[in-house]
């Protein structure tokens, strides 16, 4: 199953109408954990699509668990940008 979908299934979308927003979502959560330092490997895991899939649930809609979503992102961006296989630490 492509990302997409996975976030369409977690925000509960089952058309098309709001693919091109998830999608744009889905790119600005690649930044953000960017912008903390994470580096996202070429084949997504599971960690990561979480991450990204709870972003977007937090800025698609309205949700009611804004502020549990945003804490549990919050938590997982800082755990990625802490992981060796998930941040350049150098070789030295």
């Amino acid at each position: 199953m492509a990302l997409l979908d996975d976030v369409k299934v977690a925000c509960r979308v089952t058309s098309t109408t709001f693919d091109s927003e998830l999608n744009m979502l889905i790119e600005s959560a690649k930044v953000d954990l960017g912008i903390a330092g994470v580096e996202l490997p070429n084949e997504l895991d599971s960690i990561c699509n979480v991450a990204i899939i709870t972003y977007c649930k937090i800025h698609f809609g309205n949700p009611d668990n804004v502020d549990f979503l945003q804490k549990s992102y919050d938590e997982q961006k800082s755990q990625l940008s802490m992981a060796t296989g998930y941040t350049d630490w150098g070789n030295e």
